[in-house]
């Protein structure tokens, strides 16, 4: 049977709904050579299929049916109950806004510690997971697809190492910048899409946070905009704009902007734009541009904010205080783009041998 993705259901409820749905497959899959009680194990399928309240009562039934001998399930299930609390902190509305930035984001972030071995299987489970959404669900006449693969997650060691974030150089950064502003976008739009597009790139905001942005969020100060953000875990940071790469696109959608409540942007519907939206209009760009990366979405822009950010100021604390970061350690990726560091490293060897002489 096929279900709605998101259903008449709060984000929270759905995102449940589709992990019991998912632990409920993998039951009837996993070997019963080891099973215990086969009564049991129906009894807890029958309690999946009468619907899931909470996380905690989901948890307590992989335990009991790991105690009955399905011993895989917490393979499948520990990685999930953890996606769950990683994505009902962030500001999410839809099963739609997920995409595959955030789940690697995810993973980097819940596997630091682990064994390469059990990272793999994170990804495994990531990846099974929503392909399992992709043949369930039912979008309209089709089906909604997420496309996540993580083929690029650097969080396994191996011949390839460590795969540092994709990020634009100063002169790709105006060569988009001139893209934007040329891109044809319908009329009415285009200064919506500028805008919120030179506020993740000039910022270094989250998508989702840029996308769930109200208006009470944004207040000018001089030839500034003052920008409250709330960031993962609804935790609230305060970000700066300098208004002249911005105003004049700001004021023509305030203009005809029609949002239901109080959503600074919004699609034709009056309903919070989708990242997969944002992500098409970057790509676009990109590809108009001539700009060739490794990623093309819309959270390289974010990196190419800290990776200037941290070149610019030397500051590691501000770069973490600027992008919300809740760990110092999660800003330090962005040190491995200094160059005069770099450079002090490559002298060593080449002043030893002019001492040599």
């Amino acid at each position: 049977m096929r279900f709605p993705l998101d259903g008449d259901r709060s984000f929270r409820e759905n995102l449940l709904f589709w992990i019991g749905r998912y632990i409920r497959h993998k039951l009837t899959s996993l070997s019963t050579r080891q099973l215990k009680d086969r009564e049991r194990l129906l009894t807890i399928l029958e309690e999946l299929d009468r619907g899931i309240h909470s996380i905690e009562q989901l948890s307590d039934l992989a335990r009991e049916a790991r105690r009955r001998g399905l011993i895989g399930i917490n393979t499948y299930y520990k990685p999930l109950e953890k996606l769950y609390h990683y994505l009902i902190s962030l500001p999410i509305d839809s099963l739609k806004e997920i995409d595959e930035e955030m789940v690697a984001d995810f993973l980097t972030l819940s596997t630091v510690g682990l064994s390469d071995a059990t990272k793999r299987n994170y990804r495994i489970a990531m990846i099974n997971f929503f392909k399992y959404i992709e043949r369930q669900n039912r979008d309209g006449e089709k089906s909604h697809l997420f496309n996540i693969e993580l083929k690029n997650w650097s969080g396994i060691r191996g011949r390839s190492g460590i795969k540092l974030p994709t990020y634009l150089t100063e002169k790709e950064i105006a060569l988009f910048l001139k893209g934007l502003e040329d891109h044809p976008f319908r009329p009415r739009i285009a200064p919506r899409n500028r805008a919120i597009i030179k506020l993740i790139l000039y910022t270094g905001i989250r998508v989702g946070e840029a996308t769930h942005l109200r208006m009470g969020d944004l207040s000018r100060h001089g030839d500034s905009y003052l920008i409250r953000v709330t960031g993962k875990g609804n935790r609230d940071r305060i970000v700066l704009m300098k208004a002249r790469p911005i105003e004049r696109d700001l004021e023509e959608w305030l203009r005809v902007r029609s949002c239901s409540g109080e959503i600074l942007f919004c699609n034709p519907h009056g309903k919070p734009l989708t990242q997969a939206y944002i992500s098409q209009i970057v790509r676009d760009i990109l590809k108009r541009c001539g700009i060739e990366k490794e990623k093309r979405g819309p959270h390289m822009l974010r990196h190419t904010f800290a990776t200037l950010l941290y070149n610019k100021s030397k500051d590691l604390v501000l770069v973490q205080e600027a992008l919300g970061h809740a760990n110092l350690e999660t800003a330090r990726i962005y040190t491995h783009f200094d160059r005069e560091r770099l450079e002090e490293a490559a002298t060593i060897m080449e002043n030893l041998r002019e001492g040599e002489r």
